[in-house]
C-alpha cells in the first residue's frame, strides 16, 4: 500500500558560475560564447520544467558572468516558467540601491520571476575592483543587507549610511507588481548568517560545497528557532551543491574528477588548498557534498541530503570546470527529466 503523497512543494533549480565550457573539439569557449551557452542552457532548464535557473557572479578569468541579472534577463526573454536568481549577488562590494533597481527591473522583464539571493561572496576580487576594502568586510554585508531590507518595503526611506548613502526619503523605482521582490540569502556556515538571515525574515539557501550534509541540520534547526524569537514564521530552507550527472556512474566519475579537480586547484592556488586526490573526490561523492553518478544515484543522493538537512529546494551547480558543452546539456536533459522526477518520488514516500 502506497503512503499518502506529501504536499511539500519542492523545488529544484540549476546553478551556473559560468565557466568557460569546451566545444566539441575541446577548445575553451570565449567569455561571449560561455554566456550564450548559459542562455540556452537555461531555455533547455524551461522546458523541462526545472524551477530555478541561479547565476552567480565572479570576476574571474575561468567564469564568463560578471553581471547575473544582465544574463537573467536576457533569459526570461526566452523562457516562460523557470525563475531567474542571482547565486549570489556580493552585495558587501555592491550598491544596494542600484541591485534593488536592477532586480526589480528583471521581475517586471519577466513578469514576477525574479529572485535575488543576498551574500558576502566567498571570493573577494570585487571588492578592489569596485573600491572597497576587505578590512571592512562584515561591516560592509551587515550595514548593505539593513539597508536592502528597507528597500523591499517599496516605500520612500529615510537612511544614515557608514559605508553607504545617506537617503532623505528617497523613493526608489520600478515598484514591483506583487509589492515585494523575491529576496534570500546564501549562507556558507556562520552561524552569525543565518541568525541574520532570520532577523530580516529572509528565507536561507545554504550552500554545501563540501564534507557531510548532515552536519548543515543544526543550522536549518537554528535558523528556525531564532525565526521566532524574531516573531518571524520560518520560510522554507534551500540547499546548493555540485554535481555531474551521466548515463552511469562510472562515465560520470570518469569525466567529472578531471575538470572538478582543475576547478577546484585553481582556486585552492590562492587559498592555500591542498592539490584534490581522486581519493578526496571519491569521499565526497560517496558521503560527502558532491553529486556525481547516473540519474538514480544521484537522485537517492539528493533525497536523502534534503531529508537530513530539512531542506525543501535544491540547486545543483552544474558546468565545474573547462566541461564539454555537449555534456552539459546532457547533464541538464537527465536532471529535468529523470533526476527530478525521482527526488519528487523518494520524498513523496513513494
Amino acid at each position: 500500500m502506497k503512503k499518502t503523497t506529501t504536499s511539500t512543494p519542492y523545488l529544484f533549480g540549476l546553478d551556473s558560475f559560468g565557466d568557460l565550457a569546451t566545444d566539441s573539439h575541446s577548445k575553451l569557449m570565449s567569455h561571449a560564447a560561455s554566456i550564450r551557452l548559459v542562455i540556452d542552457e537555461a531555455v533547455l532548464a524551461d522546458k523541462l520544467g526545472v524551477d530555478i535557473i541561479a547565476l552567480g557572479e565572479h570576476h574571474r578569468e575561468e567564469f564568463a558572468i560578471s553581471s547575473p541579472e544582465m544574463v537573467l534577463s536576457a533569459i526570461a526573454s526566452k523562457t516562460k516558467n523557470i525563475k531567474l536568481a542571482s547565486g549570489v549577488t556580493v552585495l558587501s562590494s555592491d550598491d544596494p540601491v542600484r541591485v534593488y533597481e536592477r532586480f526589480a527591473t528583471l521581475d517586471a522583464v519577466s513578469g514576477g520571476r525574479a529572485q535575488v539571493i543576498l551574500g558576502r561572496g566567498s571570493f573577494t576580487e570585487s571588492f578592489p575592483l569596485f573600491g572597497y576594502d576587505l578590512r571592512d568586510y562584515e561591516e560592509l554585508f551587515e550595514e548593505k543587507v539593513e539597508l536592502f531590507s528597507k528597500l523591499l518595503t517599496e516605500k520612500p526611506i529615510t537612511w544614515e549610511g557608514t559605508h553607504t548613502q545617506s537617503l532623505d526619503k528617497a523613493d526608489i523605482f520600478p515598484k514591483t507588481e506583487s509589492g515585494r521582490l523575491a529576496t534570500y540569502v546564501g549562507v556558507g556556515g556562520s552561524p552569525n548568517s543565518v541568525v541574520r538571515a532570520a532577523a530580516y525574515d529572509f528565507p536561507l539557501v545554504l550552500a554545501i560545497i563540501g564534507g557531510s550534509p548532515d552536519r548543515f541540520a543544526p543550522y536549518v534547526d537554528l535558523y528556525k528557532r531564532a525565526a521566532e524569537q524574531f516573531d518571524h514564521t520560518p520560510h522554507p530552507v534551500g540547499m546548493h551543491s555540485p554535481g555531474f550527472i551521466a548515463d552511469t556512474d562510472e562515465q560520470a566519475i570518469e569525466l567529472a574528477f578531471p575538470l572538478f579537480k582543475e576547478a577546484m586547484d585553481k582556486v585552492g592556488e590562492s587559498r592555500g588548498w591542498q592539490p584534490m586526490t581522486k581519493q578526496h573526490f571519491m569521499n565526497e561523492v560517496k558521503g560527502g557534498s558532491m553529486y556525481v553518478g547516473s540519474p538514480e544515484t544521484v537522485a537517492k543522493k539528493i533525497a536523502k541530503s534534503m531529508k537530513a538537512v530539512g531542506a525543501e529546494r535544491f540547486d545543483l551547480v552544474y558546468g565545474f570546470g573547462p566541461m564539454k558543452a555537449s555534456d552539459r546539456y546532457r547533464m541538464i536533459e537527465l536532471y529535468g527529466k529523470e533526476v527530478i522526477p525521482r527526488v519528487r518520488e523518494l520524498l513523496a514516500g513513494e
